[in-house]
């Protein structure tokens, strides 16, 4: 006890408070008394329920699909071709200002034929046929609405559950709150690909994945789409595994006396890092070759399957990841932003992800993964019905519109062939049944066995939470 009372001695006032008020003080507190859990998960304190899913994958379509040109048929809009969007529709909302200054806001119908499918009788664009034939296995949320209007921050809101920068991701949230079922890879893994149809597509920044306050270990760690695909993995010239393993146990053993100084549990977290890392250079490879794979996989996902940095080579990895305990994939798909020029790029992303996305639904059921999997695929809101710039017959384009937008979300306890809510004749605002984000992440978290308003994290002294105070688990979506 003396020696832990000298060691305390050298931890300032300001300090042993500071740690203490962010939550990482009962970490440090946990270390003083040899009493830190050796991983999150069922030690978070995170009180859970009975859980559908074990764990998500998230294909996220970066930039905002156009919802009337995918899955929210409105056909008597064809009728109001080139017409004003009447104002008792817009009702004065605000505009981005990419429109805003427009002498008119006219009225393009999609120029894509829809069809019903399936028994659910879901509505699907003939841009996404393989979408169309899982139909019955998926839960479209048609009324989905969000708070922010220009990318960045809709973005951070969908992952974080704020539009201002530094909460925790939804993985993080997950992986502090789940665990690891795999001590060889990481709880959270992200990947991403660009679009063929437009493939300067917006920025992804690493807090989209990052852990905010939670502790770091639990940040999403990126994969690469190179040979080498976690980055600075692989043993530099001259290092073999032996001289590594010798060099990780000196860095541990003078980060271990930096902890007894310190006792910050940070510390903690670098050597843990560090000898996952380690592990990762026997699991990663073995991973992310495919050509165990059978053709019928190849058959499946198409033959962009084989080549890595595609959509589908994600997908595939995703299924990979899943079957081997990974419990939060996150794929982002960048180019789904179509000002301009609509009918020569839509197709273009629709043929990258259509396929793909359902194969691994498919596959994903065939193993026996979909039920304890929730699938989501979406972006950060949806698309005006009225015309960015000049409208032709044949060509036309769509801003941001964050009023009401379409996502699917598949297996995981979500109720299949469902089409939740209704949006208005003019697909501009929610008519029925609105689901926003933190509503979206409270279902999410319900399915994964957590209670949205007790899974909380202390940071300077607030209780944070996913969806900050706000959201309500939607029953209507549960099988």
């Amino acid at each position: 006890m003396n020696q832990i009372s000298e060691h305390a001695n050298r931890l300032s006032r300001r300090y042993f408070f500071g740690r203490s008020a962010s939550g990482l003080g009962v970490a440090a507190l946990g270390s003083l008394l040899g009493n830190l859990p050796a991983k999150a998960g069922a030690d978070s304190g995170i009180p859970q329920t009975t859980a559908k899913a074990k764990r998500v994958i998230y294909l996220f379509q970066s930039g905002a699909p156009s919802q009337m040109d995918l899955f929210d048929h409105k056909p008597a809009i064809a009728e109001r071709y080139g017409e004003e969007l009447p104002d008792s529709v817009r009702m004065g909302q605000r505009l981005t200002g990419m429109t805003a200054k427009q002498d008119r806001l006219c009225i393009a119908p999609t120029i894509y034929d829809f069809k019903q499918h399936g028994k659910s009788g879901a509505w699907v664009s003939n841009l996404m046929p393989h979408t169309a034939n899982i139909s019955d296995d998926l839960c479209f949320i048609k009324s989905m609405h969000t708070d922010a209007i220009n990318h960045d921050p809709a973005i951070t809101f969908l992952m974080t559950g704020s539009q201002l920068p530094g909460r925790p991701s939804m993985g993080a949230w997950l992986s502090y709150g789940l665990g690891n079922e795999n001590q060889n890879l990481p709880a959270f893994v992200v990947m991403s690909s660009k679009g063929t149809g437009r493939p300067n597509g917006q920025p992804l920044y690493q807090r989209l994945w990052g852990s905010g306050f939670i502790p770091s270990q639990h940040q999403g760690v990126r994969f690469g789409n190179g040979s080498d695909p976690v980055h600075y993995l692989s043993n530099p010239t001259g290092l073999n595994r032996v001289d590594r393993r010798k060099w990780l146990d000196s860095l541990a053993a003078m980060n271990e006396l930096k902890q007894q100084e310190t006792f910050d549990p940070e510390i903690e977290t670098r050597i843990s890092q560090y000898e996952m890392a380690f592990r990762m250079q026997a699991s990663v490879p073995e991973l992310t070759d495919v050509s165990n794979e059978p053709q019928s996989t190849f058959d499946l996902y198409g033959e962009d399957a084989k080549q890595p940095g595609t959509f589908a080579a994600n997908c595939l990895q995703a299924r990979r990841m899943a079957e081997r305990g990974v419990r939060y994939i996150q794929l982002f798909h960048r180019g789904w932003d179509q000002h301009v020029n609509l009918p020569k790029q839509l197709p273009g992303q629709c043929k990258d992800t259509d396929r793909a996305s359902a194969a691994l639904v498919t596959d994903l059921k065939q193993r026996g993964l979909l039920d304890e999997t929730l699938v989501i695929w979406g972006g950060e809101f949806g698309r005006t019905i009225y015309c960015q710039e000049a409208l032709s017959s044949d060509n036309y384009g769509r801003d941001h519109h964050p009023r009401c937008f379409t996502m699917w979300v598949a297996g995981g306890g979500f109720q299949p062939g469902l089409s939740y809510g209704q949006t208005d004749d003019f697909c501009y605002n929610v008519a029925d049944k609105p689901v926003s984000v933190h509503d979206l992440h409270a279902t999410l978290l319900h399915c994964l066995g957590f209670d949205h308003e007790r899974m909380t994290y202390r940071h300077q002294g607030r209780d944070y939470r996913l969806t900050d105070v706000h959201g309500s688990v939607v029953q209507d979506l549960l099988a």
